[in-house]
């Protein structure tokens, strides 16, 4: 991601004051409605005047493995020195993310990387194959993956219930492991009301979803992943149909394949939502924080270059 948009940099500032006069011109004339067709415009985001001065500053190092990068290290997950963390909103999420990354992914074409900066606390990354065992689990994970058997956001609860509904049953006997003498004074109508509330709060616990498992891979490379005998058995849940402000979309492909960070996004406005019934307001919308920072400004180099 930073060689490209470096490499844009450089050519914007080569062109001097003339070309970037001439560029602001043509993007003053953009309508309103080009803006209105971004979904970027409406995001709630932290000021990105940090990225803005990184940006003029150009390339610096990585605190870890004093690479040069721009704006963040893609392989430390952590930002550069001239973009300070305490200027980088961090986002708490409703439940934990795993993602998984195709080992041929391209570090520097992943923004996989960005969720990490910006909920480092719930958010983990792991290079395939080096995976986690997900089996004993499967009960509170999914996995984003569309599919014949993929299920809509908002059935996860009822699904999740179906992988816990046989393990709810095999356990029932834990909520009468009372001593014999304490049992029997326990009038029989009331015991089974206490069995009873015991085996729905363990159902009500067991379908609440806390992990989501994520691929970052070209769709391509998916099927090593997605076929791994670790990850068989889990919940499918495959997102609305939204286009995708990727600048790396995948030729060939249809505009409904989103980059990683936007699926992520997309996902929590949706679990938001669907699952924890609560109106959105902008929760999650700092995870775009380097997405949009980095859209814009592609674009307005693109367009200064000619090329749309």
């Amino acid at each position: 991601m930073s060689l490209n948009s470096s490499a844009l940099l450089n050519e914007e500032n080569s062109q001097g004051p003339k070309r970037n006069t001439e560029c602001l011109e043509s993007l003053e004339l953009q309508t309103a409605s080009s803006f209105q067709d971004n979904p970027l415009q409406q995001l709630k985001l932290a000021s990105q005047e940090v990225l803005e001065k990184a940006k003029k500053s150009g390339r610096s190092k990585c605190p870890r493995c004093s690479s040069s990068r721009m704006f963040y290290c893609y392989t430390c997950f952590v930002p550069v020195e001239t973009v300070p963390t305490k200027e980088i909103p961090a986002v708490k999420l409703p439940l934990k993310i795993d993602i998984i990354k195709h080992p041929n992914e391209t570090d520097g074409k992943s923004t996989a990387v960005h969720a990490k900066l910006l909920a480092p606390d719930d958010v983990t990354i792991y290079k395939y194959p080096c995976i986690p065992e997900y089996e004993e689990k499967r009960h509170e994970i999914a996995l984003i993956f569309p599919g014949p058997n993929s299920v809509s956001v908002k059935d996860i609860a009822f699904h999740l219930q179906k992988y816990t509904k046989k393990d709810v049953y095999d356990n029932d006997d834990d909520c009468s492991r009372e001593p014999f003498l304490k049992q029997a004074k326990v009038e029989p109508k009331e015991e089974e009301k206490n069995l009873n509330e015991c085996i729905s709060s363990k159902r009500s616990e067991g379908t609440r979803l806390k992990k989501i498992i994520f691929i970052d891979s070209t769709w391509n490379q998916t099927n090593k992943i997605i076929t791994d005998e670790r990850l068989q058995g889990l919940l499918q849940i495959e997102l609305k149909t939204r286009k995708t402000c990727f600048w790396r979309h995948q030729k060939g492909k249809p505009d409904t394949y989103l980059s990683t960070i936007e699926a992520i996004y997309y996902f929590l406005v949706d679990y938001h939502q669907e699952i924890l019934k609560e109106n959105y307001k902008g929760q999650y919308d700092n995870l775009l924080f380097f997405f949009s920072f980095m859209y814009t400004l592609i674009k307005n180099a693109k367009c200064c270059a000619g090329k749309e």
